[in-house]
Formats: structure tokens, C-alpha cells, sequence
């Protein structure tokens, strides 16, 4: 972290320690008095890391983007660390060894290809939910399974972190990435004391292999999801490019009412926000309202920023903030010295009363009801009470009834779990769930018997607080003991339902949903046989699981009835925010996270060299295989002519459309191909696991059930499926024999799309399994910003129509071939070339959405590893 000797002017002893810091307020006010008071939070971080890292000789330039609110300039950023989970950081490390390939292959020295920024790698997303909440067992049979179907996994990533320097990993069964980043590993402010002389603080930044990195925002950490392609140029210590994003300051007004969740709070805010068109912002949470908040319910709204859209989800500095530090056991001297420093730094909250901002947006915390959001999409929120409005009369009745008979009644839950570290990093959220499991018990109440329960913490400290409460044994009762600490449901990964319960679910064509407290309920995503999912509370998943039904209202209408026949409601369950507050003052103890985490981080040495600096490929692994980014057409130039569609699509679609993540059915691609491989059906895993074999994850590429694609017209209708137009043929099949007729003819493909294209996880896959397929650009209405850059760094150009052109004012159908013409230049305007069946032409301008000089050179280098590889070699001959 040594910076150059020019901008040393800066560097200043950090008072009451033996530190350094750089003043970036002192370089900020020599280029315009008074500016430095106005700069919101975003920027002074960003401008510290401009002071520590930049060319002296442009720093001035840089600085005054953010002074000016000017956006005419791409500045660097250089994250202190990045972090990953095992999906796609073990995708990215899979990547790098096969760079290292490369690297051997042109004569260059593979060693000498390792990450330069720390890697933090937590296998946490390769779990799935087999043995459910009720099995006393299903803690050990469920990594039992995991260490079994994932045995080339883990051998690959045992692998990495001794051949490559700074990776570090921790491995599986600890906890989620979110979450043990936000109680561990992020230190808030770094204290350098590696070199000679006097040491350094500086602010904790990174970047991470998750849309949810922003969880780590509530700590004034500028933390951001990005794809695994980005991740690996960060790595690689090359910055982080970028323009002066869109600064939103929000002001939040009031206080949660009694009963109200901060997962009631974030649902609504989700809705809010996505209203606001924030898509891309930095976003700073500000006022009484903020500084009210805990902790936990800042990073409850800082996890879902995806969801709403935005980058990041800031939160300032303050008291509350070194609560947290010591509610979670970090030592005394580093709360001090993040105390110190962020005052000393401009950081503190008290310094950004005069921040200012192009936009100001307000939400009153008071307004917020208890809610849910559903059915598709975590944007949708609705009131707990809408579910009711949908569903029949007389919920008891009927669903008595149908239990008495054996049957599940419409609208049946049939998965109900407490999942994701968006609530599970919130002690009150958790204890609220394992109250109100106690009261249920108490009444005599049951989880009904077709619901498949589930209780996966973010981390191990969980379990304890909720053991000394008195907790988890209630929440065991009712189904929901810990199947996993790992990202299970929410991830897709619910595993296997009853095959009873599924036949029937498939034989009444029943509408059977599920419930669960995460951040995704993209249709398909949960679970191929529940319709559809919605997103609640901890403790509302666990009152659903006892009516086991949507089809009521669960404000109003009877959960069912207690040990003397007597009606019960949800208000005779809810627990008393007072009550809630008790149990965490009481339970919640520094010594758990201590117990936790102190042990898991205190064998971790790093360590290289130790093995062979090539990985040994398992030639019939369907797990990791050598990829082939530097072999045939991906070496080869695009050439943006004659392109036909691979697909025509309509608003919203998500990488869960583009590239699925849950399980891999027999009848699939991917099952086909796995079959033929020689695994058994059991063991197919999930579409996640298998990113490191291109063969496999190719297969997934537009695998999911829920896509519609405009061009898939049967008898006259659009019909929903993994399916496309061989074009010209005309034949409708599905996708993947249809990309793979493309490979054969050598044909280009390009992808029209409308809105909000690419929404949903930061998965790279979602961009590496079109181009495999042939696809060299897309032309969408717009575009998620990690989906963006991913296409970039896989060498596929985003294109976007501008206002009042789109796919249906130019009547495409997919019959159609295109041309790109134009110089690619950021934000250029280019030509769309559209050639009808008919002869006809159309000329259509459209936006180059390569939004930096950066995103320019990746794109035309082919990507990131391409750029790399070609710099590495050219570095290597000039040495």
C-alpha cells in the first residue's frame, strides 16, 4: 500500500497512534476552499484512495470529478481486498490457472501469475438443503452429501490456496461470505504495519464476487458486488476504472412501529427505491431515522442494495458502529483506532451534516407495515394482508379439511426457510423467529407436515446466542433446527422435496409456493416445483410454516388452533419489540463471535508455492476443466456482421434467466450431459457447482423453465421454456441444440432484449455462457451494471436502443440478421444494421454502453483475461 512519493505530502501521523494517514481534505481544499465540507461520504473515501494510490500527475484531474460533480473523466480505484464465495471465486481462481496455462504455453512463467490484492474465499454456496430442519441429523448429513458431490471442488480450491500467493480460504460449514465479513473479516479501517518506519491506516474497501457485497456498507465499508471477471482484474492488482457514479443521499425520517421487522423495513425500502430509478447510485443513508437504526438493521438494507439496484448502500461512522464492533468481539486497540481515524479522516457521522447531493430522496420509517414481497421478484412488496385477497375463504376449514383427507391444500407452502445473511446477521430478526416458535409451542401449534423446514445461519455465532436463549430447541420443535451454515435456499439450493409430497404437488397441478427469509424470489430460482416464492421475515416464515398455506390472511385469520381446540392469530404469537430487545441485551455476547471466530482465523497463514504451479486437470471431472478463453473462436476477432438472434426478449430478465443456479433436472442439458458422464442422478448438484467446467455450465445457458423467449412461437403463441428459432430453418427447439447447431455453422449471434437487462447475482456465468455460444453483442433498453461489465470482460458488446426505440417499435421477430457499424468509442453512437427477410434494411442508432476508455481497451483486448495475458507476455519480453 505504499504510495508515491509525490503525493507524501499528504501523509500525515495519525494522532494518539503510531500510524500515518493521508489527508485527503488537505488536497481536496488546495484545489477549491470550502469543498471539502460539501463532499458526501462516497467521495471522501473514494478521494483518500486517490491520494494514497493515484499518478501524482492526475491526481488534480481526478479530484476535481468529484469536487465539480463532473463525470467527464475515468478515475482509479484500488480495493484493499477482494472477496468471494466458492462458486464464483473458485470460477475466477478456475480462470487464473488456466491463465497460467497460457501463461506456460507462450514460455512465460506460470508462478508468477498470482492475485497481488488479498482474496478472502469462503466455500459457502455449494450446500444443499437434502435433510431437512426436521431431522436431528441434518447438520452432518447435509455435508456429508456436500463434501461427497463436491469432492473435484474442493480438491481444486485445496489446490489454490497453496499454489497461489494471498489467497486465503475458509472452508465449508462456517458461515456465509456476507455475513462473516460483516462480523469478522472487514476491519474497517486497515492499519498497514508492513513496511519500514511508521505504518499506515486507511479505509477498508472491497470488492466481492457477490451482488451482495454491499452487506458490509452499514459499516462505512465501500464494499460493491461485481462479476467474477472484474474481480479477477482487481485481483490481478490492476484498479477498478470508473466514472463519478450517481451520489443519492436518503434521508430516513421516524422509527420502525412496534412490531415491525427490519425485514418489513428493507422490503419496503426495496419497493421505494426501485420506484426512484437508483439503478447504479451510490446510495448514503442519513438522518435521525439512519442514526437510529442498530447495526444489524443498517446491513439489512445494505445487503439488499441489489434489489433495489443500487451499487452501494452506504452507512456512516458512529457510535452505533463500534457498538457493533464490540457486540461481535473485534479487540479493543482496532475500535479505537477505527474511532480515531474516521474523526480524524472526515468519516465520522457528525462530519457529514453539510454533504451535499445532486439528489436527495426521503422515506419516513413510520410509514412501513409488516409485509412481504412476492411473487416474482423482490421489488414487489405487499402487504401481508394482499396474500388473503388472493386466496379463498374460510383458510381453517378448508385446510383442515384437506389435511384430514391427507391432502394439501391450493396454495400450500411447501418450503418454509430462514435462509440468508440478510436476516440472519441480524440478532433481532433471528430472535424474534425463535420467540415466536416458543409461543407456538407453547399453544400446542405444529409445523404442517407437507412443509420442508429449514433454519441455515449466516454464522455460527447464531446457534450460540440462540442456544443460551433457550431458543434453538423451540425453533426445533417446529421443524426449524440448522441444516447448514451456508447460503442454502435462497441460493436455490433447497434440495430435494418428499417424493410423496412432490407426486402431489405435480398430480393436483397444485399451487404450491415457498417462503422464505432471503433476497431472491426470481421465479424458478427456489425451487422447480414451488411456483413461486416470497420473501419475509424470520418470524413470519415460521408462522407460515404453521398454516401452511398463503391462501389467508395472516394478520387476521386463524393460524390454527391450540391444546383446548381455541383459535390462534398471529398477534397471540408476535413477540414485543421490548421482549426481543431483552433476549439480545441478555444472550447476544461478544464471547460467541469470540468462540467462533478466533479459532477459524488463527490458523490462517499464508502460504505458496507449495505445490505445482499448474493444476493437474481431471480430464473427466464436470466440475473443473481447463477453460478454453484462449483456444478457437473466443481467440479469435468478433466480427459484429450477419449476426442472428439467439434470443428476443422482453423486460427484467435476470441471470437466473441467462444462467440458472439451482438444481439440474434429468431431462435437462446439463442432466443429459452429467447422465453421459457417468454421474448418478442424486448427484447431479446444482447448476452453481458446476461453473468450473465450461461443458457443463454451457449447457445452462438459458436453461431456465420461466424464460420467454418472444421467438419461441408455437401454433400462434409464445411458448415458455429453454427454448429458441433455428434460424432460417424456422424450427422451434430447445436452446441448447439450437446453440449448438450455431457453433457448428460458425454463425454470430446477438441477443435484443428490453429493460433492466441482467438483473440478479453477479454471475459471471451469465455473460461466459452466451459468448461461448457465439454471441457477440446485445442490444437491450438497459442494462444491471455488473452484468454490463461482466459482457465486457467476456468480450460481448452491450448495446443500448435510445428512448422510443426498442424491439417491438422495430417489429423484430428473429427472422432478422444485424451489423454493428461505428467506432467504439464510451457512450458512442453506433449503427444496428437490421436486415429483414424481406430485403428490407433498417439503419437503427444505438448507444455504446462501453462507459470508459477501460471498458474500451478490455472489449477490444477480447476481455480480461485476454488483456491480461497479452500485457503479462508483453511486460515479460520487455523485462
Amino acid at each position: 500500500m505504499s504510495a508515491n512519493a509525490v503525493n507524501s505530502k499528504h501523509r500525515k501521523p495519525l494522532p494518539g497512534t503510531e500510524l500515518d494517514y493521508f489527508d485527503a481534505r488537505e488536497a481536496v481544499e488546495a484545489l477549491q476552499a470550502g469543498a471539502w465540507a460539501t463532499l458526501p461520504y462516497t467521495s471522501r473515501v473514494f478521494a483518500e484512495n486517490l491520494v494514497r494510490r493515484a499518478d501524482p500527475a492526475r491526481l488534480d484531474d481526478y479530484l476535481r470529478q468529484h469536487i465539480e460533480r463532473r463525470r467527464d473523466l475515468d478515475y482509479p480505484w484500488f480495493p484493499a481486498r477482494v472477496v468471494c464465495h466458492d462458486i464464483l471465486g473458485q470460477t475466477a481462481l478456475v480462470d487464473l490457472a488456466g491463465l497460467r496455462d497460457a501463461i506456460a504455453d507462450k514460455g512465460g512463467d506460470p508462478a508468477a501469475v498470482n492475485p497481488v490484492v488479498p482474496v478472502q474465499l469462503i466455500v459457502d454456496h455449494s450446500l444443499a438443503v437434502e435433510a431437512p430442519g426436521f431431522d436431528k441429523d441434518a447438520f452432518e448429513k447435509n455435508r456429508a452429501i456436500e463434501d461427497r458431490r463436491n469432492e473435484d471442488r474442493f480438491h481444486f480450491i485445496d489446490w489454490t490456496k497453496l499454489a497461489f500467493r494471498n489467497v486465503d480460504v475458509i472452508p465449508p460449514g462456517n458461515g456465509i461470505m456476507h455475513q462473516i465479513n460483516l462480523e469478522k473479516m472487514s476491519p474497517v479501517v486497515h492499519a498497514d504495519r508492513s513496511g519500514d518506519g511508521r505504518g499506515l491506516a486507511y479505509p477498508d474497501t472491497c470488492v466481492g464476487t457477490d451482488s451482495h457485497t454491499p452487506h458490509v456498507d452499514a459499516l462505512g465499508v465501500i464494499a460493491i458486488g461485481v462479476g467474477g471477471l472484474e474481480a479477477e482484474n482487481v485481483m490481478l492488482g490492476r484498479a477498478s476504472w470508473m466514472r463519478l457514479p450517481d451520489i443519492v443521499g436518503v434521508e430516513l425520517a421516524g422509527r420502525p412501529q412496534p412490531g415491525i421487522t427490519a425485514t418489513d423495513v428493507v422490503l419496503a425500502l426495496t419497493e421505494f427505491l426501485r420506484q426512484q430509478k437508483v439503478v447504479g447510485a451510490y446510495l448514503e443513508f442519513r438522518g435521525e431515522g439512519a442514526a437510529a437504526l442498530t447495526l444489524g438493521d443498517r446491513a439489512t438494507i445494505s445487503n439488499m442494495a441489489p434489489e433495489y439496484g443500487a451499487t452501494a448502500a452506504m452507512f456512516f461512522i458512529d457510535d452505533n458502529t463500534l457498538d457493533y464492533l464490540r457486540l461481535t468481539g473485534r479487540d479493543d486497540a482496532q475500535i479505537a483506532l477505527v474511532e480515531t481515524y474516521a474523526r480524524q479522516a472526515g468519516l465520522w457521522a457528525d462530519a457529514l451534516a453539510d454533504a451535499q447531493y445532486e439528489r436527495v430522496l426521503h422515506f419516513d420509517l413510520s410509514t412501513v407495515t409488516r409485509n412481504m414481497a412476492g411473487p416474482s421478484n423482490p421489488h414487489r412488496r405487499l402487504p401481508t394482508s394482499a396474500l388473503g385477497e388472493r386466496g379463498i375463504a374460510g383458510h381453517l376449514d378448508a385446510a383442515l379439511r384437506e389435511e384430514a383427507a391427507g391432502r394439501m391444500p391450493d396454495g400450500a407452502v411447501i418450503i418454509a426457510a430462514i435462509t440468508s445473511c440478510t436476516n440472519t446477521s441480524n440478532p433481532r430478526n433471528v430472535i424474534a423467529a425463535g420467540l415466536l416458535a416458543r409461543n407456538a409451542n407453547a399453544r400446542g401449534l405444529m409445523r404442517k407436515p407437507w412443509v420442508k423446514t429449514s433454519l441455515a445461519p449466516g454464522s455460527k455465532a447464531v446457534q450460540l446466542y440462540l442456544e443460551d436463549a433457550g431458543l434453538l430447541p423451540e425453533l426445533e420443535q417446529l421443524g426449524f433446527g440448522v441444516v447448514a451454515f451456508a447460503c442454502t435456499t435462497c441460493n436455490g439450493m433447497s434440495g430435494a422435496l418428499d417424493p410423496q409430497i412432490q407426486q402431489e404437488v405435480v398430480d393436483r397441478d397444485l399451487y404450491a409456493v415457498a417462503v422464505l427469509s432471503g433476497n431472491r424470489n426470481f421465479d424458478g430460482r427456489i425451487h422447480p416445483y414451488a411456483k413461486q416464492a416470497f420473501l419475509a421475515s424470520p418470524p413470519l416464515v415460521v408462522a407460515y410454516a404453521i398454516a401452511g398455506t398463503v391462501r389467508f390472511d395472516i394478520e387476521k385469520d386463524v393460524l390454527g388452533l391450540d391444546h383446548d381446540g381455541k383459535p390462534v392469530t398471529l398477534k397471540d404469537l408476535w413477540p414485543s419489540d421490548e421482549e426481543i430487545d431483552a433476549v439480545i441485551a441478555e444472550h447476544v455476547k461478544p464471547e460467541f463471535f469470540r468462540r467462533v471466530y478466533d479459532p477459524m482465523f488463527a490458523a490462517r497463514l499464508q502460504r505458496g508455492g507449495e505445490v505445482s504451479p499448474l493444476y493437474d486437470w481431471r480430464p473427466m471431472s464436470t466440475y473443473i476443466r481447463r477453460p478454453p478463453y484462449w483456444e478457437g473462436a473466443l481467440a479469435g476477432e468478433r466480427t459484429l456482421k450477419g449476426m442472428r438472434p439467439l434470443a428476443v426478449l422482453g423486460d427484467n430478465i435476470t441471470t437466473d434467466h441467462l444462467s440458472p443456479s439451482n438444481a439440474i433436472l434429468a431431462s435437462s442439458a446439463a442432466g443429459e450431459y452429467l447422465a453421459k458422464m457417468g454421474l448418478p442422478e442424486e448427484d447431479f448438484n446444482s447448476y452453481a457447482t458446476h461453473r468450473g467446467d465450461h461443458l457443463t455450465a454451457q449447457r445452462a445457458t438459458f436453461a431456465n423453465p420461466k424464460l420467454v423467449n418472444e421467438m419461441a412461437v408455437v401454433d400462434g403463441e409464445v411458448r415458455p421454456g429453454s427454448l429458441t428459432r433455428l434460424e432460417p430453418d424456422g424450427e422451434v427447439m430447445r436452446m441448447w441444440e439450437a446453440i449448438e447447431t450455431y457453433m457448428e455453422r460458425k454463425q454470430p449471434l446477438i441477443i435484443v432484449a428490453g429493460a433492466d437487462y441482467g438483473q440478479g447475482s453477479s454471475r459471471d456465468w451469465a455473460a461466459k455462457g452466451v459468448r461461448l455460444a457465439g454471441v457477440e453483442a446485445i442490444v437491450a433498453e438497459g442494462f444491471e451494471r455488473i452484468h454490463r461489465t461482466n459482457l465486457i470482460g467476456m468480450g460481448v458488446l452491450p448495446l443500448e436502443f435510445q428512448p422510443g426505440t426498442d424491439r417491438k417499435t422495430l417489429g423484430i421477430d428473429g427472422s432478422e440478421t444485424f451489423d454493428v457499424v461505428g467506432e467504439r468509442a464510451p457512450g458512442a453512437t453506433l449503427s444496428l444494421i437490421v436486415h429483414r427477410k424481406d430485403g428490407d434494411t433498417v439503419e437503427v442508432p444505438v448507444t455504446c454502453r462501453l462507459d470508459s476508455d477501460e471498458e474500451v481497451s478490455i472489449y477490444e483486448a477480447g476481455g480480461v483475461l485476454q488483456r491480461f495475458a497479452q500485457d503479462f507476455l508483453e511486460s515479460s519480453k520487455a523485462a
